[in-house]
This record gives C-alpha cells, sequence and structure tokens, in this order.
C-alpha cells in the first residue's frame, strides 16, 4: 500500500496500476543482477582464446562494441513495435533472447561463439528502452522523475548482487557458471511476466500504423536529435555514455592489469555503483528533488563522475587500489543521480504515444556510444597507458557539462 501524503499526490498515485509498477520494478531487478553477474569474467572468458595477451583488451572491448551495435539497431525497432503492439510482447521476447544470449556465451568454445552470444543479447537489449516507456505509461508525469528514482534503486540493488553472485560464481564453480545464472534469471522473468505482467499501453495511445522510416535506426536517430527541446540533452548524455561505455567495458581488464584482482574482488567493485544506487534513490535524490530541477541534478551528477575519474586515473599513475576505490564510490554517486534525472527530462518531453520513440532513439544513440567508447577506450588503454580512459571520461563529460547547462528543455503538458 503506497503512504499518501496530500491530497494532490493521492489522486496521481491513485492512477498507478500496482501490478504493474511491481512487476516493472521486479524486472529492473533481475535486468540488473542477469547483466551485471558477467562483468567479473568476461576478461576470464576470452583469455583461452588469446593467443597475444596484449590484445586482450581489445577483445573484451569489442565483445561490448558488437552489443552495442545490435542494440543501436535493435533499440528504434522494439520502441517504435512497442508503441504499435503494446509493451508486453516486446518486453517477453526481448528478455528470452536475453536468456539464450546468457546460454551461448556460456557454453563458449570459440571466440565467435562468445561474439554469436553477444550479438544476440545485444539484438534483445533494446528492451531497456521499452522498460523505461513501459514506466512512462504507468506513472504520473509530475511524479516521473521520482519513480525513474525508484527504477534506478532497484537497478542498483541488482546490480550490487550480480556481480558479487557472479564472482563468487566463477571462483567456485567456474568461469562460465554466471553465464548460466544469468540465463536463468532472465529465464524467470519471462515466466513470472508471461503470468503477472499487464498490459501498460492502452489501444487509444497506439499507433494506427509503422514507417518504415520508423524502423531505420539512423532516420529514428535524426529525428530525435532533431527535436529541438531534446537535442541538447542528448548531446550531452552521449558525451557521457562515451567515456562510461568506455569504463564498463575495460574495468574488468583494468583491475587485473593494474591490481592483478581476482573475479570475486573485481565483483565487488561493480557491486559498488550499484550499492550507490540504493544510497542514492533511498536517501539523496527525494532531499535533491525537493530543492534542484532535473537538470540540475544531471549537472551534479555529471560533476561528481568527473571527480570520479581524476580519482581513477590518479590510482592508475600511481598503482594505488584505495584511490580507485574512492573514485568509483564517487563515480557510482554520480551517475545514480544522473540516470533519473535524465531520463526524467526525457520523458516529460514526450507525449503518450511517443514514449516508445522517445526512449528508444535515446537508447539508440547510447547504443552509439558505448560503440564508440569501448573502442576508443581499448584502444587508447592499449597504446596509451591505463590511465587515458579515464582522462578522455573527464574531457569529454565537462564538455557535456557545458552543453546541457546551456540547453532549454520545454516539458509536455
Amino acid at each position: 500500500m503506497f503512504k499518501l501524503k496530500s491530497p494532490k499526490e493521492q489522486n496521481t498515485e491513485q492512477t498507478i496500476n500496482k501490478h504493474a509498477l511491481i512487476f516493472g520494478l521486479i524486472s529492473v531487478f533481475l535486468i540488473g543482477i542477469g547483466f551485471s553477474i558477467i562483468t567479473p569474467v568476461i576478461p576470464f572468458l576470452v583469455q583461452p582464446y588469446i593467443n597475444d595477451p596484449s590484445n586482450q583488451a581489445i577483445v573484451v572491448t569489442l565483445l561490448m562494441s558488437v552489443y552495442a551495435i545490435c542494440m543501436f539497431f535493435a533499440a528504434p525497432v522494439l520502441g517504435a513495435l512497442s508503441d504499435r503492439y503494446g509493451r508486453r510482447p516486446l518486453l517477453l521476447v526481448s528478455l528470452l533472447g536475453a536468456s539464450i544470449g546468457f546460454f551461448i556465451f556460456g557454453i563458449g568454445g570459440a571466440l565467435w561463439v562468445l561474439f554469436a552470444g553477444r550479438i544476440i543479447e545485444g539484438i534483445t537489449g533494446g528492451s531497456i528502452s521499452t522498460i523505461f516507456a513501459y514506466f512512462a505509461d504507468i506513472t504520473p508525469r509530475e511524479q516521473r522523475t521520482k519513480y525513474f528514482g525508484w527504477v534506478g534503486a532497484m537497478a542498483g540493488a541488482g546490480s550490487v548482487m550480480g556481480p558479487t553472485i557472479g564472482g563468487l560464481l566463477a571462483t567456485h564453480f567456474g568461469y562460465a557458471a554466471p553465464l548460466y545464472f544469468g540465463a536463468i534469471i532472465a529465464l524467470l522473468n519471462v515466466v513470472y511476466g508471461f503470468f503477472f505482467m499487464p498490459e501498460s499501453l492502452d489501444k487509444k495511445n497506439r499507433l494506427q500504423e509503422i514507417k518504415l522510416t520508423r524502423l531505420n535506426p539512423f532516420t529514428q536517430l535524426f529525428e530525435v536529435l532533431s527535436i529541438k527541446n531534446l537535442n541538447r540533452l542528448l548531446i550531452a548524455a552521449f558525451l557521457l555514455w562515451i567515456p562510461n561505455g568506455s569504463m564498463q567495458a575495460i574495468l574488468s581488464q583494468f583491475t587485473i592489469d593494474t591490481f592483478s584482482w581476482k573475479p570475486a574482488l573485481i565483483g565487488l567493485v561493480f557491486s559498488i555503483i550499484g550499492f550507490q544506487d540504493i544510497i542514492s534513490q533511498a536517501f539523496i535524490m527525494p532531499q535533491l528533488l525537493k530543492k534542484l530541477s532535473d537538470k540540475q541534478i544531471a549537472i551534479l551528477g555529471m560533476i561528481a563522475e568527473i571527480t570520479g575519474y581524476v580519482f581513477i586515473a590518479a590510482s592508475t599513475l600511481l598503482s594505488t587500489a584505495p584511490l580507485f576505490i574512492i573514485g568509483i564510490f564517487i563515480f557510482g554517486f554520480g551517475d545514480s543521480i544522473f540516470g533519473p534525472s535524465f531520463n526524467g527530462m526525457l520523458s516529460k518531453s514526450a507525449d503518450a504515444s511517443e514514449q516508445g520513440r522517445i526512449q528508444g532513439g535515446s537508447q539508440s544513440i547510447q547504443a552509439l556510444a558505448r560503440i564508440i567508447g569501448p573502442i576508443i577506450g581499448g584502444f587508447i588503454y592499449v597504446r596509451l597507458g591505463h590511465a587515458a580512459p579515464a582522462v578522455m571520461a573527464i574531457v569529454l563529460i565537462a564538455v557535456a557539462v557545458l552543453v546541457l547547462y546551456r540547453s532549454k528543455l520545454v516539458t509536455t503538458d
């Protein structure tokens, strides 16, 4: 039962389908576990198929990039299809595909099999845009940033458990065990959704037809960027997502090369970022929302990420693990408050029938950044040194702060 604080809040809260809200939050939690559980072990799974150890970081980042390439093409398609046929069928199919992708990656046996698993995961990874559209459907507009904060907290809870579970499973049962566990988690989510997930998009709000141009990721990308009140917001996010994608791709390899860490410890480090989501959404975001706008919160998060990257770069130059951990804590805080504020601004800029399109376009831009980020990050990591990706992040996010600061956002009524 929701705790209602005022008549105004009561009217908005009563419009929420509680079953839809519960399913959505559980889905995000399980997705958080499923996606994060494999991060501590990817370098160890790649290692048997690499002849030259110096190229291992590049192969690891390419595995991240191929996922993002597939997501780039899939996200606007899934978003448009969900606007036409509803969120439920698209989410179920996407979650099933993720389960299959995890299983294939776990089987391994050759490098191409690992890439095949990541391709399947990437194609279905576009379901994230549908998840955000789903929450935009079921939450009142004026309450949306708060509920996106809940999404961040649940994803954070899953991210806390995922890497830790993955590291422990790898330690006791082999490097492929986290992949199989992730496949089971995704499959359980499919079963739960099949029986309990309500459709969130009313038929009167659905698209009557889908034009082929809406299925073209490049057309979709340019159309979303052409929306005057969104382009600066998306450009700023793009500049932030490039280094974040680089860090996500290289972080496991970075801790192995710099500090000689093992999967269990790597998993704990990834868990810090998820833990920050929980703390921020439970204690910090409610206070920030009382005093700051979505835009101001996003900029605060970006500045925190810059500070975190400074500590990460310093930890590399000084070979000091405590500096790295401090940097991860600060980065995690910034990331935890940027995400819900960004998604709040984004969702408030479109009406109900366009949520899938806007969120799909956003995910395409994020996927494009996560194609570019890991490739650049892996290359400069090998060629310029282990601190290079963090230095790149400091520069790009500083530019992103300036872009977002000068933007003028307009929301729908």
